[in-house]
């Protein structure tokens, strides 16, 4: 009996109730969907970052120069297209650096 008595006065337990398993699910939702958010936009950031840097135009042409004693001939590169770059220059709207992300629907999920 002494010791049902203890339990019973015993306030130093916590009680799971609804409404905090109900919180609890919300918070833990919210995270999610917030954490995917963070996600999507830090990959479209550094997608963003990798387009800036494919856009630098590295063409370059300099002339021969001649001197009193010695000459160079002069020379050039011209930077090609890539496949992800746009050619006309109408690349807005379009997706960042090629990236594009596909989800592949599960058959056996029932999706």
């Amino acid at each position: 009996m002494y010791l049902a008595n203890r339990l019973w006065n015993d306030e130093a337990g916590f009680i799971i109730s609804a409404e905090l398993m109900i919180v609890a699910t919300v918070l833990v939702l919210g995270m999610l969907v917030g954490l995917v958010s963070v996600r999507d936009q830090v990959v479209q950031e550094l997608a963003d970052v990798a387009e800036a840097i494919s856009d630098f135009d590295q063409t370059y042409t300099f002339a021969g120069v001649s001197g009193h004693t010695s000459t160079t001939a002069g020379s050039d590169f011209i930077d090609i297209v890539d496949f992800c770059d746009v050619a006309d220059g109408q690349g807005v709207g379009n997706l960042s650096a090629c990236v594009d992300v596909n989800a592949a629907l599960n058959p056996a999920a029932g999706e």
